[in-house]
């Protein structure tokens, strides 16, 4: 892989950067949004942050305790996020995918619940996860530009129509930002 120009010099800020954008093509998540939930979530490798209910965020992209219940029965461990390297945010990749394919709302609020479903903790991560992704969108066009860009859409089923000919589904198009997805390649 070609140099990234402009890269932090900070290891974890680097680590952030570029396993974000591994993810994001991995698991066809835009690149920015995933750059902007890896900002704000801005755990480090080895911590356990304690929240108010008992429970912990951990590692990188601090994922609760609590979810992580619901993945030991993939063999997937507190341990596993907990640790450096791209591992957490392949998983976050993979997670974040679900929200933006699965979820209702729009491609903010169903990013935004990775961090919280509930309405009000949703609406303020969702608010300033705008923010973030606008300006990791305007980094990864400066820096990262390719032939290979592309732009890649979500859609729920309240944004779609069906035509009535077929049973062909037509994204409803919007005059809105579209988030950014990048292709990493070896060239």
């Amino acid at each position: 892989m070609a140099a990234i120009a402009y890269l932090p010099t900070s290891h974890y800020q680097q680590e952030r950067i570029i396993c974000s954008i591994t993810a994001a093509e991995k698991y066809a998540v835009p690149a920015n949004i995933l750059l902007a939930i890896a900002e704000k979530e801005n755990g480090k490798p080895g911590v356990w942050v304690k929240n108010t209910n008992g429970t912990h965020d951990i590692g990188p992209m601090q994922f609760n305790t609590a979810y992580l219940k619901t993945l030991s029965k993939y063999g997937i461990f507190p341990t596993d996020v907990a640790n450096s390297g791209c591992y957490a945010f392949d998983l976050a990749a993979w997670r974040i995918h679900a929200h933006l394919s699965k979820d209702a709302g729009d491609i903010w609020t169903r990013a935004a619940n990775y961090h919280s479903r509930t309405l009000h903790h949703n609406t303020v991560y969702r608010a300033d996860l705008i923010k973030k992704a606008n300006r990791w969108a305007n980094w990864l066009d400066k820096f990262m530009q390719t032939n290979s860009a592309t732009i890649k859409t979500y859609k729920t089923k309240s944004e779609t129509k069906l035509v009535s000919d077929s049973n062909t589904e037509i994204a409803t198009v919007k005059k809105t930002y579209v988030p950014r997805k990048i292709f990493v390649t070896d060239h």
